[in-house]
């Protein structure tokens, strides 16, 4: 189940690799390697058997296989051969504990991608033999590909990609090979290096030696020698070459790949004295590291560890924890050294230790594990540990920041609980000032015989909203019918409608001429706005309906113009301002002056006011319900009742939102002329 991981350009993202090693010690610090790595990143899966490993690239996405050959239950090469027979695409890195220079060569002959002696290894060289096995894999897989894609690949490999004559002659080069041997063009590099013996080899007798590895077994795979460049610096290259023959089984030329391995050989010559690496890399590291033997003394401990105990390494050798801790943590410490020498395990731990300089207590993070020689056996155990006080002493703080959040937390709820138990008390309130029965025209008519009915619609869109009216009569045949819209909703919107219904009452005595009413109200919001520095602004209709001489008055505030609904005729239009210029809404100026309009009353008529609400709605794909649309579907309905046209509306238009909602406030009012006017 190989996909193979993305290489775009020599950028790898996540590899995941499977190691499969029965060494736990190996394991560690195999995985400690990888996550090292600040160019890749690995997700590494393992297994201590090939019988798990098997099963494991069976069920898993593999991109490299990291293969222990010496197993509990196979060995030698015969586990190579098992993997690669069953998962010929995977490309194998074969790991072994010995620097055997045939079975490596062996191991690589049958396929693998590379051979590793686990003591030499570290994260660089780790990371590279990966990176480059898998470049390898996919490079030996595209040449497979269609002929017509050869073209590209040879153009564009990482790998250098060439042809030569078995004289020594370059028939091509594709522009790797060319960058790594420092030549301008293709072109130039066959054309000078017509001698590949005398002029590329740095040790002439070594094309000799390819010559006869290539008539022995017609390929060479890892080939490694040192060249000269262009400019003459030397650099290593290894060469998997095969020789090209015709139907004749006639040698016609060698063909294959070159990869500068400079980096590799240096690594390689870095790690021949690989015990004091790892001494130098110990050393290095901020932990404290020490290992043990079977009878708990200590046998090695880094610097960071001697100035933890402030004693010279000399003093610490062949001593015991008995020797440097008090004698409750020497117990404890032995124990758990035992269990991970008795079981095998890795131990973990947060341990709490006071200071021998007497600096109070500290914590540190302690991972044990078991030390194995070449067979396997536990000769002991490794242990690193490093402070982590600082830590835990941001865990108590955060623990007490949690604690000290839970009880504000408390404190809101309690407070969100009182909230809105105000809230649903203002919205009681604000719907008792809303008109709860209609008056009847004239004075004392049934409210089925009143010359004017009314209905209306209040949605807000919280426990409170900012839309208001009210309908109330000035004669037994005059009727004033006011709707505003305070800007925004919620509690602030709520208060500054109540201060607007608590003016609409006091002005009353003005209240049959529409523009001084509206005068009035913005004269008298605007002050008491001004005191409080809130820039409000309410937007307002007010319309008197004159049944004695049959006519609307009506001033506008900013207000959406309401829909005249003319029975007899069908028609629909808005109660505009008539050719004038639209008044200001309230509470932006002082001074403000409202223009009245009149407009001819026809029996049967209905008068729609409304609040933005109504309009102002998103639907699905962006689009937008307006005032447009809305006027279209009153004059689809205008027939209806003015009941039953209002729950129509407001039916379809929710259906019209993309959340099947209103987001403002909405106000409807109507007012309906009766047919025996």
């Amino acid at each position: 189940m190989n996909d193979g991981p993305v290489l775009v350009e020599m950028q790898i993202q996540t590899i995941r690799v499977l190691l499969i090693e029965d060494n736990p010690d190996d394991v560690f610090f195999l995985r400690r390697m990888l996550q090292r790595s600040t160019i890749v990143q690995f997700d590494l899966h393992t297994s201590e058997s090939l019988k798990g490993g098997l099963e494991r690239l069976a069920k898993e996405d593999i991109h490299v296989l990291l293969l222990d050959l010496s197993l509990s239950d196979s060995s030698g090469l015969d586990t190579f051969h098992s993997v690669q027979d069953e998962y010929p695409s995977i490309p194998i890195i074969v790991l072994s504990g010995l620097d055997d220079e045939r079975i490596a060569v062996n191991a690589v002959h049958a396929g693998a991608q590379d051979y590793l002696v686990k003591g030499r290894v570290n994260s660089q060289l780790l990371t590279r033999a990966i990176v480059y096995s898998i470049e390898r894999t996919e490079a030996k897989a595209a040449l497979l590909k269609a002929q017509e894609k050869y073209r590209i690949i040879f153009e564009n490999a990482v790998e250098g990609i060439f042809q030569t004559t078995p004289e020594g002659c370059y028939l091509s080069a594709n522009p790797a090979l060319t960058r790594i041997y420092g030549y301008a063009t293709p072109e130039e590099l066959i054309d000078t290096l017509t001698d590949i013996g005398r002029l590329l080899y740095v040790d002439p007798d070594r094309r000799l030696e390819f010559i006869k590895a290539m008539q022995e077994n017609d390929v060479v795979t890892n080939f490694e020698s040192k060249i000269y460049r262009k400019d003459g610096t030397v650099i290593w290259i290894s060469e998997n070459v095969r020789a090209v023959r015709n139907e004749k089984n006639e040698l016609v030329h060698y063909e294959g790949t070159a990869e500068d391995i400079t980096d590799r050989k240096q690594v390689q010559a870095d790690l021949r004295n690989s015990e004091a690496l790892y001494h130098s890399l110990v050393e290095t590291l901020p932990q404290n590291i020490f290992r043990k033997d079977l009878n708990e003394r200590f046998t090695f401990a880094n610097q960071r560890f001697c100035d933890t105990l402030q004693k010279p390494l000399d003093e610490i050798v062949n001593k015991t924890d008995f020797d440097f801790f008090p004698p409750e943590l020497a117990v404890k410490y032995q124990r758990d050294d035992r269990v991970v020498m008795q079981t095998g395990k890795l131990f973990e731990a947060v341990e709490e230790y006071s200071q021998l300089s007497g600096g109070g207590k500290r914590y540190v993070q302690v991972v044990k594990t078991p030390l194995r020689n070449a067979s396997g056996k536990i000769i002991g155990l490794q242990g690193i540990f490093w402070d982590i006080t600082e830590r835990k002493e941001a865990e108590e703080r955060e623990r007490r920041a949690n604690e000290k959040l839970a009880r504000s937390q408390e404190e809101l709820r309690k407070k969100n609980e009182m909230m809105e138990d105000d809230l649903r008390m203002a919205h009681e309130i604000q719907q008792a000032i809303l008109p709860q029965q209609y008056p009847s025209f004239p004075k004392g008519n049934p409210v089925e015989k009143s010359l004017l009915r009314f209905c209306h619609r209040y949605h807000p869109t919280g426990e409170v909203g900012g839309d208001f009216f009210n309908v109330h009569p000035l004669s037994d045949h005059k009727a004033g019918v006011f709707i505003c819209d305070v800007m925004g909703h919620g509690v602030r919107s709520a208060l500054v409608t109540a201060m607007v219904r608590g003016l609409v009452e006091e002005l009353r005595p003005v209240a049959s001429d529409p523009g001084l009413m509206l005068a009035s109200i913005n004269k008298d919001l605007r002050a008491i706005l001004q005191q409080t520095g809130t820039p409000l602004f309410t937007t307002a209709f007010y319309l008197v309906i004159d049944l004695e001489q049959k006519l609307f008055h009506y001033s506008n505030a900013g207000h959406p113009k309401p829909f005249l609904l003319n029975r007899k005729s069908g028609q629909v239009e808005m109660l505009d301002h008539q050719g004038g210029k639209p008044n200001p809404a309230l509470g932006l100026f002082p001074n403000s002056t409202y223009t009245v309009y009149s407009k001819k009353v026809t029996p049967g008529d209905l008068v729609m006011l409304f609040t933005d609400g109504l309009f102002e709605i998103e639907g699905a794909n962006e689009t937008q319900f307006n005032q447009e649309m809305l006027l279209q579907a009153v004059r689809e309905n205008s027939s209806r009742s003015c009941t039953d046209l209002f729950d129509l509306l407001l039916k379809d238009i929710k259906e019209f939102s993309v959340s099947h909602k209103f987001v403002d406030d909405v106000c409807l009012v109507g007012v309906e002329v009766s047919n025996e006017l």
